[in-house]
């Protein structure tokens, strides 16, 4: 999210580069990431400057894909959804050059959403191999540049909190909650009344996940109760 490619992710703005993003003409040949995001401007030096950017997660999917020479879909069913166990299908958006959206438009069930956060936990390993790189998923989770958020920060397509606990947030509210130090999991699945993550929307979150984390640490404190 620091490309310093000029974007608008306005979601309320119809003229905002998130919504031509799937209207405007697609070049002969090109997929339809590709043709959008070769024609943005530069608005910051690269690295610089964090701007959110679905178009940039839509690129890395596209680098995924063509490293790999799979869809989206069937590469993470190969080394993750079918490996770990997932218990239901997902479904993945396809834009229209027929391409899996990279940064958006994951459907799954909660009890699923819940086990990609365990994946997670467990060091993203199935039966004791690990699918990412050595270091990547301790980098990735941590704070990598400043996104403005009091006691946070942005690692690698991972929202962080300075207190060692990191997030997959989406659009509507969905989050998938980790905190490796209380071997935590929290998923949430639903949507605000105003269907989309504002600030305030966010900060309660935020207020929640500490709640849990206080009654969890209280409850330690107290010691094993009889159910």
């Amino acid at each position: 999210m620091s490309s310093g490619a000029k974007w608008n992710e306005d979601y309320g703005d119809p003229a905002a580069d998130v919504a031509l993003f799937y209207s405007m003409p697609v070049e002969p040949g090109l997929d339809a990431t590709v043709s959008y995001m070769k024609k943005l401007v530069r608005a910051a030096p690269p690295g610089e400057k964090w701007h959110y950017n679905t178009g940039e997660t839509n690129l890395i999917g596209v680098v995924v894909a063509r490293a790999t020479k799979k869809d989206l879909a069937t590469y993470a069913s190969e080394k993750i959804w079918a490996r770990y166990g997932m218990e239901q299908d997902a479904t993945w958006m396809v834009d229209r050059t027929g391409n899996v959206h990279g940064g958006c438009c994951i459907a799954a069930t909660t009890l699923d959403y819940a086990r990609v956060g365990q994946f997670i936990l467990e060091g993203a390993r199935v039966d004791g191999q690990s699918i990412v790189a050595d270091g990547w998923l301790e980098a990735a989770t941590r704070r990598q540049i400043d996104n403005g958020q009091s006691g946070g920060g942005y690692g690698y397509q991972w929202w962080t909190r300075d207190n060692g606990s990191f997030s997959a947030v989406g659009i509507h509210g969905q989050q998938i909650h980790i905190d490796p130090s209380r071997r935590l999991v929290i998923v949430i699945n639903s949507v605000p009344p105003e269907a989309i993550l504002s600030k305030e929307n966010l900060a309660a979150r935020i207020a929640l996940f500490d709640a849990i984390r206080a009654a969890i640490d209280a409850e330690g404190r107290h010691g094993a109760r009889k159910p």
